[in-house]
């Protein structure tokens, strides 16, 4: 035996209640989540203009502090000083993450304002990752995860072997990508040849894989580094970090965030 239910047809939506809050316009900005740390001031604006409205994932959030305090404070590199061989280098291994980059390179005034509106559109200069070629300021070209560390070895043989000695090299990469081999040779060897030019920078969010007995300065320090672990939003502690090398051996900082940054 079948049975049937006959419709009654649509039903009509309940009335709104005229006190709760009016709903959300898709088209404007998601809310920014109350306990995260406020953007560094001068980068907010490109932010939130490279942002228009997207949701970014946590990661790139997690590297705008150690950027703005690299370029702010630290780096020896202007607008006017990109192609100049005295100059620091910056390397962003984490590529991913790159919307914050962008952001700080035009607070910084290395790329037009303009540029932002069309991040990732087919014929924007600024790529989902970045590009040295078509991106003022830029070092490498980055995408698959596990290069920037080696490739930031190989810059400081290079600056060293001209006689270059007062340029440093930085390099950010995120503590999954120590689950990469080349990381892990990169590091060894440049313990084992003294690059003091050198300085890591690990945004660590607790996303690795395998991890490393100690944390992850002490994948670092095993073999021959100096390292410092900080608030990865503090800005006083990464300037202080980012500034205590010794210039003999390399060294790392570690930037501690919240998990899943």
């Amino acid at each position: 035996m079948t049975t049937t239910t006959a419709s009654a047809g649509p039903v009509a939506a309940p009335p709104r209640d005229p006190s709760a809050p009016p709903p959300r316009d898709p088209s404007a900005p998601p809310p920014r989540d109350p306990t995260a740390p406020p953007l560094p001031g001068p980068v907010a604006p490109p932010y939130e203009r490279i942002r228009a409205g997207r949701e970014f994932g946590a990661n790139v959030r997690s590297t705008v502090d150690v950027l703005w305090v690299l370029y702010d404070r630290v780096l020896r590199v202007t607008p006017e000083t990109v192609d100049d061989p005295g100059r620091d280098r910056f390397l962003l291994s984490k590529g991913h993450a790159v919307a914050g980059y962008y952001a700080v390179l035009a607070a910084k005034g290395f790329v037009p304002a303009d540029w932002l509106d069309d991040q990732g559109g087919p014929d924007s200069r600024l790529g989902d990752h970045p590009d040295r070629l078509l991106v003022p300021g830029v070092e490498i070209g980055s995408g698959s995860l596990g290069h920037g560390l080696g490739l930031g070895v190989g810059t400081a043989l290079g600056l060293r072997a001209q006689g270059l000695l007062t340029p440093r090299v930085h390099v950010l990469l995120g503590d999954a990508e120590l689950d990469e081999g080349s990381n892990h040779e990169a590091i060894a060897y440049a313990g084992a040849t003294g690059l003091g030019s050198l300085t890591a920078i690990v945004i660590d969010n607790g996303s690795a894989t395998h991890g490393w007995p100690g944390g992850a300065a002490a994948r670092f320090t095993v073999n021959g580094w100096t390292a410092t672990t900080v608030d990865g939003h503090d800005h006083e502690a990464l300037h202080t970090a980012l500034t205590g090398h010794d210039n003999h051996r390399p060294h790392v900082v570690v930037a501690v965030v919240d998990q899943g940054e």
